[in-house]
C-alpha cells in the first residue's frame, strides 16, 4: 500500500492550496500532521501565486493500492 498525505493550507490572499506528500508511514497521527503542518508554516519555504502559507484548512491520508500484471 502506498499512501499520500494531502495538507490543505490558507493563503494571505485568502485561497487555499494544497500540499500532498507521498510515502507516508500509514501509522502517523492527528498530533504528527499538525505539527508538521505547523513547521510548513513556520518555515515559510513554500510560496503561492496568493501569498505565504498563513493557516491550516485540513488534512487527509489517502491509500492507494496497485496491481500490477505482466502481459506477454
Amino acid at each position: 500500500m502506498e499512501y499520500t498525505l494531502a495538507m490543505t493550507f490558507l493563503t494571505a490572499g485568502g485561497l487555499k492550496t494544497t500540499l500532498s506528500v507521498s510515502g507516508v508511514k500509514s501509522t502517523i497521527t492527528k498530533d504528527e500532521v499538525n505539527a508538521l503542518m505547523d513547521v510548513v508554516i513556520a518555515k515559510n519555504i513554500f510560496k503561492t501565486n496568493s501569498g505565504d502559507l498563513v493557516k491550516k484548512s485540513g488534512a487527509q491520508l489517502t491509500q492507494r493500492q496497485v496491481t500490477k500484471y505482466e502481459v506477454a
